[in-house]
Formats: C-alpha cells, structure tokens, sequence
C-alpha cells in the first residue's frame, strides 16, 4: 500500500484519461469491491487513519510546498464563496448563486489542479480535476454528501499516486487540507443552504460528512481523559475542538440544529455508549463501507480513470 507513496512513479506506468462512470446497475457493485480503485482508496483512508492515532490537530508536522498549494487552491474557493452572494429567491433551500460558483470551478479546475502538481507532472491535471470537481456538491440539485466528499479523498490519493504528496505529508493531508476542505464545504452547506444528498436524517451519521468522524475517532484513540460519552457535552466541545476533528464536527452539528442531541443525531448519540475511542474507531470504518463504499446511490457517481482504476486488483 505505501510503497506508491514514497517513490515517485515511474512516467511510464500512467496512461492519464478522464474518468468517467462504471458503475450503471446495482450488479457492478462487484465490479467496483474488486477494482484497484476500490484497495487503493479504502488503503488510502486506512493508512491516513492510522498516522493520526492520538495525534492532535495542533501537534508539530512536516507542512510540503505541494500542502501549501492545496491550502493556497481552497483559500481561492473559499474567495469565491465571497465574491458569489446568494441571490433572492422564493425556495428557503438551494440557492442557485451555488451554480454561478460551481461554474466558476468547472472552468478553472483543471488550472487550479496544474499549479498544485510538480512540472514534469502537469499532464495528470485533467484526470485529477475531475475529482476536485466532483467534491464540492452537485450542481443541478445543489445537494452534498457522503460521496462529493468520497471524491475529494479520490482527489488527495490521486495526488499521492502521482508523487505530489509524499508518505512525510500524512498529517498535513487531514489536519491542514482535509481540516480547510472542511472549513469551505461547511461554507458552502451554510451559504447556499445546500440539501444533505441521500440523507437518511436522523438515522444517518451526519448530514453530510463522513470521514471526519473517522480520523476524528482515531485522534482520540488512548487518550487520557476524554471518553465518548464526552463529546455530547457541550462545555467539552467548546474546550477541546481545536484539537479534534471530531469535536469540531460535532460543534459544527450543534450551530446549525436545534433541540435534543439523541433527536437531531441518534447514530452518534449512540455511539457515545461505546466505550472506548478504538471501538468507535472501528464500528465508523464498519459503517462507511456499508453506508457509503457498499451503497449504488453512492457509488454509481464515482469516476474511474488510470489512477482509480475499475480494473480488478491483480493478484
């Protein structure tokens, strides 16, 4: 699994295309738990997983020039939420100013991709930018969930395959990019008063993220006070969400709903009856892949390309 991080590939071995769907009926399921693209982003999310075991968002770490740029591409998105004000409209939900921003990044997508890849790797940006842009919500229905943020993992491990980022940049991924990727889709939710997609309300996880709650979990693995029964009181949130992923995300549930936590979020309500953060962990892991990795409506969106490729894992 690592050993793609590490040393940069060979320009020989990508045949760079524009991704496009697999994925038509509910029986190529199989096809997408048996490609190379379903081990590499599953591998992708596991390794990320386990380099931020006990660590916090504010410990010391390695912070590359490719890191930079990413952070650098997000601040212009982010810019552009600004420079887009939602319009007057009758519906209270989906503002169409999202599609005027949304249009903005189709056009630049793959600039924007270009000048986060090394020189001699410029030729990977039009297969690449197609994840970027797949993970900001949909554009006809002004909608965002678990799978635009699958892509936008699709979009970090694509840049690890082509040697952008490195093995050394494991923590910056999450705590500065996944972190500020976060920060502007919570934006967007907000400003654009997007639709959850797929949402199962409140049987679901969240509205719309995933992934935080697993690397948030894996933060707070073995820590020495705060148990899962913690995070739904409030005062432990405002105190600690700085250093963790996942009680940032639950302060970020706690602006934006009203009335009992069990009501609003009954699957993490009940996950704070797990005993330890390891268990949590794992149970999150358990649950992406059946909620999201295993389900059609998710994954007949996701594009296959050179680097997430439908071809079955080799043997």
């Amino acid at each position: 699994m690592s050993d793609y991080h590490t040393t940069p590939p060979n320009p020989v071995d990508f045949n760079f295309m524009v991704p496009k769907k697999e994925i038509s009926m509910v029986p190529d399921m199989g096809k997408w738990k048996r490609s190379q693209a379903y081990a590499d982003y599953i591998g992708f999310i596991l390794t990320l997983n386990e380099g931020v075991k006990g660590k916090k968002l504010t410990c010391e770490y390695q912070v590359s020039e490719t890191v930079e740029k990413l952070l650098a591409m997000l601040g212009t998105l982010d810019r552009w939420i600004d420079e887009t004000p939602p319009v007057d409209q009758p519906s209270r939900f989906g503002n169409k100013a999202y599609r005027t921003w949304y249009a903005k990044l189709d056009q630049e997508a793959e600039a924007l991709v270009t000048a986060v890849l090394p020189s001699e790797r410029h030729d990977a940006a039009p297969e690449i930018a197609v994840y970027l842009k797949e993970s900001v919500g949909n554009s006809t229905r002004i909608d965002y969930g678990t799978g635009h943020e699958a892509a936008f993992a699709a979009f970090l491990c694509c840049l690890c395959k082509v040697g952008a980022l490195r093995m050394e940049d494991q923590l910056a991924i999450i705590f500065k990019v996944f972190d500020k990727y976060l920060q502007v889709m919570r934006k967007l939710q907000k400003t654009y008063r997007m639709e959850p997609a797929g949402s199962q309300g409140v049987w679901g996880l969240d509205d719309f993220q995933f992934l935080p709650f697993i690397w948030g979990s894996s933060q707070l693995i073995d820590h020495p006070t705060l148990e899962p029964r913690h995070f739904v009181e409030e005062k432990v949130v405002n105190e600690y969400h700085q250093d963790y992923m996942f009680l940032e995300c639950i302060k970020f549930i706690n602006e934006m709903k009203t009335g009992p936590f069990a009501e609003h979020s009954n699957q993490l309500w009940n996950i704070s009856a797990v005993p330890s953060w390891s268990k949590v962990n794992q149970g999150l892991v358990r649950m992406y892949k059946a909620e999201c990795l295993e389900k059609f409506p998710v994954i007949q969106h996701f594009k296959f390309g050179s680097l997430l490729s439908i071809q079955p894992v080799k043997p």
